[in-house]
């Protein structure tokens, strides 16, 4: 290696072990390289800034951001609780069963898991958790793998950035994501059903069907806005961008005009903290790609790339590496982290074997979020525990079986492409 590459990795390594932000710590790797390889700073930064804030696309991120917020700030999602409970609150493990479904819900206004385990998630572990129906790892633990719905729904943030990576269709990514969330659901579902009977835990009462049309009508308009931002989509009428804006617009004309649940310290509160998250997010992004700059001068895209190569792996193969890698990565890097750094060295690769970049791409976005529920550093696990305040050693009792399932998942969409596929070729946006 290069006297610039160890310079990259020593200072890297310092600044997270002396606890920097991870943005701070790439971005302070980088400015370290530049100078000690002796290149022009000014000039690399400046086309590396201008290369990164220049997409048009990313200001999809933070309009996504401001909804999850609205919505979580306006009770709006205790409309869409209502709906999932007298959907599924009848069957074994009713709540558990509505933190599934809500969460999917929610997922098409949010694109984040963070968001959906703070909003749905928080809100439905408690109230299983009251009166002791449910134990509280239980509830926790069922929060932490619904969230992980989020971002394999349209409005994902992290199928932003991989578009946005891997030069890939945004409008295919959001589609490829609805049947491997479908599953993902499902089979989650389904450990809630097997687990809720062995430990006899409660049902709630089947909501008659003469209330049916009152409780979709409570949250009929919140449930319109999935179909609303997909439809503008995919119809050719607005970009995802421009469609983010309409989302933020909606959800904001709900809280504050139709539901007149959003005060103004409120909403001051919203937006606060959407510039704090999407400041958080431009810093991983300008260290990124500083470091990216890094790595790609010193050669490492393509000794990856041959080492692959003689190690003569079919595309299967490489996608079953690619499946351990991100699952070990999720366990300790964020998802914007991984999709910024890690992944721009790996599409060059899945391209030379033929591999579908969406296919690709929605096998990346499932084991991350897998990565985000495994013991004992999975970032969901932390924050659910937090919210909760749920001694961690619990959640990681309740949380295999779920992991088992959702690894099921991965495997089935790693093998069989069309999973990832089909939607977006029957809507015509990936070519048979």
């Amino acid at each position: 290696m290069s006297e610039g590459l160890w310079v990259l990795l020593g200072v890297f390594t310092l600044a997270a072990v002396l606890g920097a932000p991870l943005g701070l710590s790439m971005l302070a790797a980088g400015f370290a390289y530049l100078i000690s390889s002796h290149q022009d700073v000014g000039l690399v930064v400046d086309q590396t800034m201008n290369g990164l804030y220049n997409s048009y696309l990313l200001i999809a991120v933070p309009l996504f951001i401001f909804v999850a917020n609205i919505m979580n700030a306006s009770g709006v999602i205790e409309r869409l609780l209502g709906f999932g409970a007298a959907m599924v609150g009848h069957l074994p493990g009713g709540l558990a069963q509505v933190n599934v479904v809500s969460n999917l819900i929610f997922s098409g206004m949010s694109g984040s898991a963070v968001a959906d385990a703070s909003g749905p998630g928080l809100i439905v572990a408690r109230m299983m958790t009251k009166n002791g129906r449910y134990p509280a790892g239980f509830a926790a633990a069922t929060s932490v793998v619904s969230a992980t719905l989020g971002p394999l729904m349209p409005t994902s943030i992290p199928m932003i950035f991989y578009a946005l990576i891997a030069n890939a269709s945004v409008g295919a990514m959001f589609l490829g994501g609805l049947v491997p969330a479908a599953l993902m659901a499902l089979s989650m579902m389904v450990v809630i059903g097997i687990v809720a009977r062995r430990r006899n835990f409660p049902r709630e009462e089947r909501v008659p069907w003469s209330d049916m049309p009152h409780v979709l009508g409570r949250a009929v308009l919140p449930l319109a806005l999935p179909g609303i931002l997909l439809g503008l989509i995919y119809s050719g009428v607005t970009t995802p961008t421009e469609a983010a804006a309409i989302a933020a617009s909606y959800a904001l004309i709900l809280a504050l005009v139709v539901y007149r649940t959003l005060r103004l310290p409120q909403l001051l509160t919203v937006i606060s903290d959407t510039v704090r998250a999407t400041a958080m997010i431009a810093l991983i992004m300008a260290g990124a790609f500083v470091f990216n700059y890094a790595v790609a001068n010193e050669n490492v895209p393509q000794l990856i790339r041959n080492t692959f190569t003689a190690w003569n792996l079919s595309a299967t193969g490489f996608l079953l590496c690619v499946d351990v890698l991100m699952l070990g990565l999720a366990i300790v890097l964020d998802e914007v982290t991984i999709l910024l750094v890690i992944v721009p060295l790996l599409v060059p690769i899945a391209q030379s074997l033929h591999i579908d970049l969406v296919h690709f791409g929605i096998v990346i976005v499932v084991n991350m979020m897998v990565g985000l529920t495994l013991p004992p550093h999975g970032l969901l696990l932390f924050v659910m525990a937090g919210l909760t305040g749920t001694p961690l050693s619990e959640i990681f009792r309740e949380v295999p079986p779920f992991i088992v399932a959702m690894l099921g998942i991965v495997l089935l969409v790693t093998f069989f492409p069309e999973l990832a596929l089909w939607v977006p070729r029957v809507a015509g946006l990936i070519k048979p």
